[in-house]
């Protein structure tokens, strides 16, 4: 009986290992993948970090330079104003004209006139020795004058990329004089004729040591045809840097005339750089443009119709920017220059980067005779007016006069250059004119929104 039971105990466990057995053994079946669920989160997940890399880069990029000037602040670049004008002092300048030196040569007894006949002129001219050596002595200190003249000078090269017929690719250049016109504590500041670089994929310097540098344009102006470039001093040599000046810019215009005067044309006078050629001024004209007008000094010096470069007094002051556009026809290769005076502030607004403010009129200063003879006030006489101008869209037309501008009184044209030259673009004016009417000038106010010349 015992036995039995036993048997029956046995049996019964056997079974039950066997149930535990048969879980253990039993397959774990996965449960089965979304595709389109998870190919939907990865997507989502990789959008979301493409947005926030975007937005990453896009506050680094707002607030990265609002960083760095707090913390590094930029000092503002001095604006470039250049010396007063320095004419060149003449013989009959060295006596003082005061109210003294009057008193005291009236007290004198009047020089007699003295009279010398052709026999004692040929006399003194016969005293007066002068050989070969004389005459290459002084071409030798103007050569010395010119090759001074020349450090403030540079070669600057513009490049252009291009395709030929056959689909080959070419570099075109074009080479043109430009001269040092201010040096700042971080870059050098170079007037050049933009014709030659404004198209040009690259402007490369060559300076008066023969070290060569990349520059950028800074401003050009649309009057003059002329451009400042920008070449920082930090990509120079220090040796470069040391013996570079900027030239040295005098009165071409004023209370003495310089016609008659000797010049040296230094630059590429003769198409070709380093070319150096002498003569004097035999004219000196004004030329009328938009808004300003420019004295146009005319040589006797044969050179290129490209020529370019700088026209300078035998003391190796800059009197003009050769330019041969504005010749005639009969005098196309005759050497010209735009004159300094006028031309200063246009420099100076280049070189601030400062924008030119437009009018869009054309004039001449009022006469005494006009005056005194037809009654025309003094002031800016307007002889055209650029179509679509401001000036046009005020009301200005061709006869008025204008007299005053912004609080300010206009007695010449030459008044109304130099005021706009200080404006700014959009900048809102009150303008003062004097319109003839039946019987007499008829005083006028108009606001005018001056624009950009383009």
């Amino acid at each position: 009986m015992y036995d039995v039971n036993q048997k029956k105990e046995a049996g019964l466990d056997n079974k039950i290992q066997k149930q535990d057995s048969d879980f253990i053994t039993e397959k774990i079946k996965q449960r089965p993948i979304n595709k389109k669920k998870l190919l939907r989160r990865t997507l989502v997940t990789a959008a979301m970090a493409v947005l926030f890399s975007l937005v990453a880069c896009l506050t680094f990029l707002i607030l990265e330079p609002v960083i760095s000037n707090w913390l590094y602040p930029e000092e503002e670049p001095t604006p470039v104003e250049f010396p007063a004008e320095t004419e060149e002092i003449l013989p009959e300048d060295m006596f003082a004209d005061d109210t003294e030196m009057a008193e005291a040569e009236a007290e004198l007894e009047p020089p007699k006139e003295v009279k010398l006949d052709d026999e004692q002129i040929a006399q003194l001219l016969d005293e007066v020795e002068l050989d070969m050596d004389d005459y290459s002595a002084m071409y030798g200190l103007m050569a010395d004058v010119a090759e001074n003249v020349e450090k403030s000078l540079v070669t600057v090269t513009g490049s252009v990329s291009s395709l030929d017929w056959f689909n080959d690719p070419y570099e075109s250049k074009d080479q043109t004089t430009g001269v040092i016109a201010a040096k700042l504590e971080k870059e050098i500041l170079i007037l050049v004729k933009y014709e030659k670089v404004i198209a040009a994929e690259s402007i490369m310097v060559t300076f008066y040591n023969g070290e060569q540098v990349k520059a950028g344009l800074r401003k050009k102006d649309v009057n003059t045809g002329l451009a400042i470039i920008s070449v920082p001093l930090e990509k120079l040599k220090k040796e470069t840097s040391e013996i570079l000046s900027p030239a040295d810019f005098t009165a071409s215009s004023g209370s003495r005339a310089i016609v008659g005067r000797p010049v040296i044309a230094v630059g590429s006078p003769t198409g070709s750089p380093n070319s150096v050629c002498y003569g004097v001024v035999t004219s000196s004209s004004l030329l009328g443009l938009t808004d300003s007008y420019y004295r146009v000094l005319g040589t006797d010096i044969y050179g290129s119709k490209h020529a370019s470069g700088v026209l300078v007094n035998v003391k190796g002051q800059v009197l003009g920017i050769i330019d041969n556009t504005h010749n005639s026809d009969d005098m196309k290769n005759m050497i010209s220059a735009l004159g300094i005076t006028e031309l200063r502030k246009v420099i100076e607004r280049m070189s601030n980067g400062k924008e030119q403010a437009y009018l869009g009129t054309h004039g001449m200063d009022v006469t005494l005779e006009a005056n005194e003879n037809l009654g025309v006030p003094f002031g800016a006489y307007i002889t055209e007016i650029e179509m679509d101008s401001p000036a046009m869209l005020a009301g200005i037309q061709s006869g008025d006069v204008l007299t005053g501008m912004a609080g300010k009184e206009i007695y010449t044209y030459g008044d109304l250059v130099n005021m706009l030259n200080d404006k700014e673009p959009e900048e809102v004016v009150e303008v003062t004119l004097m319109r003839q009417g039946p019987d007499e000038y008829v005083q006028m106010d108009v606001s005018i929104t001056l624009g950009i010349l383009e």
